[in-house]
């Protein structure tokens, strides 16, 4: 039997007195910005498990106690009958026009002979099988049902951009904005006629793309005698989301595990994740027990339309479920509301427990397990939306816990271009190349990393509760994952590690330096190597001559192209000094100057750049680019400020005096002017010119941190002050212009108190918004001070930046 720690003892004992945790959503499969599946909402078998864009990515879990069935783990994916296909199913024809017809023009009796025929999807990508590149778009779809009894009838709609729909002349739909696949719209009785009935659509484009396609469904019947388990607990400890449920006689505990060790490079960067199963009677009773698991071939797809094949396999002493495209588009396509459509996914269960693998619809997946009569085909090619089933027998359970597990992977062939360069995942560059030996491997290891996790969480918890308090805690085990899972780890073609982010739901850019910088801290704190392979691809872009500005770029491309900035601005002051405090926070961490030597000629162009350009900034985005442009921003300036102290610290550590001594001298005199340009009684205005304004200086902390000692303590305490009197229910407003916020600039602004109790003041209404928000998507960075709603963002890298406090703490700051 193993021994577990006093570090694992504890987390014992705090799973058994723990309450249920609260989240916006719950991390389940964690590895990065495509193998990403969440529970949204507060009930694992509430919903469909979806990806972090909210996209469906099906896990279904359903145990049989003796002759009764208990789902605990998603939702029957809803099946539709096409009444009207949609161009995923068939191909059709609408009438349509560009210019502004009659009124009436939606109307049943409309005559549109007059208007054009054609070819559906109307649009202006390779979707498109009609070119629309107008601002408007009217459509006319008439078709006939001979009966309309039955189930509830549903409008398949996909738009780009502002949608008014209507049938049979009644406004049934209106949305201003896109969506990027289909919606599915429930029809008010009595809408639809037998016989003739007409769907008309008005598109107009407002930027961007355009697309139109649409048809009318009805709902299946899909019932099962299946009853929902009742769940009784959820924690989100650091790498593990552990549920408990009751299942009639039967409790179920369900855990899912990422071993994303962030010190342990290779396994973070091994994309498998653990779901395990305990069960014990709780009646006194035996009982017969066996648990089933369905995997949606949708995980391994962009959209559900695209064909799969899938097959069961052997692999050592595993069985194995495999699942992909059949066109596997690799590294083809770009961009932010998207899902890998290439490379397979895998299901994977030791022999040893006696499971039983098959594939089939989900309905009938459910149907064979329901009835024990499984299906035998080795393999189904060219489908669509296919399930992996995996059925795991415990046989007779009694009170003593029987545990077992199975394991999800993906391997995706190549993770992402690099300077047209298509680069491996680390498992297949540093070891076997057959993601087979991989699970073989993770198989073996399950019982040490369950302990090696349980040790790992333990510690964090306690950490972060020393450092920041338990509400301080319980938001750092909820950022832990999804940071890291909003990266990717490959290794550049000269040996450098890269720790590339995906900039989540905000404009899908790779490796963005305003990104890099609030999420630094998670790993300053855990694993300094993986900050530097946040910085190695962009040191690179401006030291291989690729980017020949006098300050860093914003970005290396577009997710997961890393072959150049896409975005279309500069951010000069910010970028550059992002990427010199990093250095710097890096140098302080290891204690040595290693990193910022391999680095200083451009960052000594940086310096020069910040020393001219730094203090009073010209009109220019900063990180917080979604307020807009701001010329004379006050806490952009004092991050040029620190970023000069910085870079004169590291060059001291290096015995580089004079250059030490000029830029030191420099950074304290600019300080000084910051002081007296920027005060506005008590506190410090947004900008220089702007009084009776304020803002989160939240870019001092590095002052703090790295002992800088360019502003007094005074400055802190007046901002700390005066924050406090602006608070609102769910956080500090970010600046005096809106009372939206952004949480990890909270965490950084509340790090500069000088009292744990000031601190928790900040930290207190960011709780309240992670666990009382209506957003029920994972963690935003973005939202709204007065009603917890979401602003914008989710699933983003940056609620790393939670770890500044503890960061501050290791490094001994009080």
């Amino acid at each position: 039997m193993r021994k577990f720690s006093l570090f694992a003892l504890c987390l014992f004992v705090i799973a058994i007195t723990r309450a249920q945790d609260k989240a916006p959503a719950y991390p389940l499969i964690t590895h990065d910005a495509y193998f990403s599946v969440w529970s949204f909402g507060d009930g694992l078998n509430e919903s469909v498990t979806k990806h972090w864009t909210g996209k469906e990515q099906s896990l279904l879990g359903v145990i049989r106690v003796d002759d009764k069935f208990y789902r605990f783990l998603g939702n029957e994916t809803k099946k539709y009958r096409q009444l009207l296909p949609a161009t995923d199913e068939s191909a059709y024809q609408a009438s349509y026009t560009f210019d502004t017809p009659e009124k009436g023009w939606e109307d049943l009796d409309y005559n549109d002979n007059s208007w054009k025929k054609a070819n559906a999807p109307f649009g202006d990508d390779q979707r498109a099988k009609t070119k629309w590149n107008s601002d408007d778009l009217y459509y006319r779809r008439e078709f006939t049902l001979s009966d309309i009894s039955g189930a509830k009838k549903v409008l398949k709609l996909n738009h780009d951009d502002h949608v008014m729909v209507y049938l049979n002349g009644k406004l049934i739909y209106k949305k201003n904005n896109y969506v990027s696949d289909f919606i599915y719209l429930p029809i008010a009785d009595g809408t639809l006629k037998k016989g003739k009935n007409v769907l008309s659509i008005h598109v107009k484009n407002t930027a961007g793309g355009r697309h139109l396609d649409a048809g009318i469904v009805e709902e299946e019947d899909t019932k099962f005698p299946i009853l929902k388990a009742k769940q009784t607990n959820v924690t989100v400890k650091a790498t593990t989301t552990a549920y408990t449920f009751k299942c009639g006689d039967v409790d179920l505990t369900v855990d899912f595990t990422s071993p994303l060790l962030v010190n342990d490079i290779k396994l973070t960067a091994r994309p498998i994740s653990y779901i395990s199963y305990s069960v014990k009677a709780n009646d006194a009773k035996a009982h017969n027990v066996d648990i089933y698991l369905g995997a949606s071939s949708n995980l391994a797809v962009n959209s559900s339309s695209q064909p799969v094949s899938a097959w069961v396999k052997k692999a050592g002493n595993l069985s194995v479920l495999k699942v992909g495209t059949v066109e596997q588009p690799i590294l083809k396509k770009r961009g932010d509301d998207l899902r890998i459509d290439w490379g397979y996914l895998y299901v994977a269960v030791p022999q040893k427990f006696g499971a039983k693998q098959f594939l089939g619809q989900q309905n009938a997946n459910l149907s064979a397990f329901v009835n024990s009569v499984y299906p035998a085909q080795k393999e189904v090619l060219e489908t669509r939306t296919i399930d992996l089933g995996t059925v795991l027998p415990f046989g007779l359970v009694k009170a003593t816990a029987v545990e077992k597990f199975m394991m999800l992977g993906y391997d995706d062939i190549k993770s992402v271009e690099y300077f047209k360069t298509q680069l491996s995942p680390v498992w297949r560059k540093t070891g076997s190349q057959k993601f087979d030996d991989q699970l073989i491997k993770a198989s073996s290891e399950f019982a040490a990393l369950k302990g090696k996790c349980a040790d790992f969480d333990a510690k964090l918890y306690a950490d972060a509760v020393k450092a920041g308090g338990e509400e301080y805690a319980k938001l750092c085990e909820l950022a832990y994952r999804q940071s890291i899972a909003a990266h990717k780890i490959v290794y550049a073609p000269y040996g450098d590690i890269l720790f590339l982010s995906k900039e989540n739901f905000s404009n899908g850019s790779i490796n963005t330096v305003d990104v890099t910088y609030p999420s630094a801290p998670q790993y300053l704190v855990y694993n300094p190597e993986l900050l530097k392979g946040m910085l190695n691809g962009i040191f690179y872009y401006s030291e291989s001559g690729k980017w020949k500005k006098p300050f860093a770029a914003h970005d290396l491309g577009t997710y997961p192209l890393a072959n150049g900035q896409t975005y279309g601005e500069d951010m000069p002051v910010e970028e550059a000094g992002n990427m010199i405090i990093l250095t710097a926070a890096i140098t302080k961490a290891e204690g040595n100057t290693k990193y910022a030597a391999k680095h200083w000629e451009v960052m000594s162009v940086w310096a020069d750049y910040l020393l001219k350009e730094g203090f009073d900034p010209a009109n220019q985005l900063c990180t917080d680019d979604f307020a807009g442009h701001l010329a004379r921003n006050a806490n952009l300036s004092v991050k040029a400020i620190v970023a000069l102290g910085g870079y004169a610290q590291m060059a001291q550590a290096m015995g580089k005096t004079e250059v030490a001594t000029k830029y030191r001298n420099a950074a304290l005199k600019m300080a000084q002017d910051w002081m007296k340009m920027a005060d506005d009684g008590d506190h410090y205005a947004l900008t220089f010119n702007d009084k009776n304004t304020w803002s989160q200086k939240y870019n001092l902390v590095w002052d703090k941190l790295l002992k800088l000692n360019l502003f007094p303590a005074e400055v802190y305490k007046k901002e700390i002050d005066f924050y406090l009197t602006k608070q609102k229910d769910f956080g500090l407003p970010l600046d005096s212009r809106k009372t939206y916020t952004k949480s990890d600039w909270i965490m950084w602004t509340a790090t500069l108190a000088d009292n744990q109790a000031d601190f928790e003041k900040f930290i207190h209404p960011i709780y309240r918004f992670a666990t009382e928000t209506d957003s029920k998507v994972p963690l935003s960075d973005w939202h709204e001070t007065t009603n917890g709603k979401m602003v914008g963002f989710q699933a983003r890298s940056v609620v790393g930046g939670y770890f500044i406090k503890m960061l501050a703490d290791k490094w001994g700051i009080k």
